[in-house]
């Protein structure tokens, strides 16, 4: 899951069982919507990306700096997950709201498909909500 800073879900993203979430890195990325700011042209990406360590390699750094994005990873050993633990609240709230559905807890579906669909539905409801709060 891609969210922004205030944990709306900007991507959602279903992956086998045993699969590294790192695999699932640059598609997510690759499948953000184009960003709208407040004023002036519209932006078609985020300025930064904070990740876990477990996203941290040579090549995904490489990758987010040929696109100009500033990659905020805390280093194994060197920083600890401190610093970005102020931040990483937000995600693990949105995931807690994903999850928050029923159906979504223990998966049911035989197909992916299905799973990603009703959680393509959890995350549209969950953007309804948020947006209808900030509205009134």
């Amino acid at each position: 899951m891609l969210s922004e800073v205030q944990g709306i879900p900007l991507a959602v993203a279903v992956s086998g069982a045993n699969v590294h979430d790192s695999q699932a890195f640059k598609p997510l990325l690759l499948g953000l919507p184009a960003i709208r700011s407040r004023r002036g042209p519209r932006r078609r990406r985020p300025v930064k990306v904070r990740a876990d360590k477990a996203y941290l390699s040579a090549e995904h750094l490489a990758w987010l700096r040929s696109r100009r994005l500033i990659p905020r990873i805390a280093r194994p050993g060197i920083e600890s997950g401190e610093r970005l633990g102020r931040h990483r609240w937000k995600i693990e709230r949105s995931i807690a709201w994903l999850f928050g559905y029923r159906r979504l807890a223990v998966r049911y579906e035989r197909k992916g498909s299905h799973f990603l669909a009703f959680l393509g539905l959890a995350a549209a409801l969950t953007c309804y909500k948020k947006l209808a709060k900030l509205t009134t």
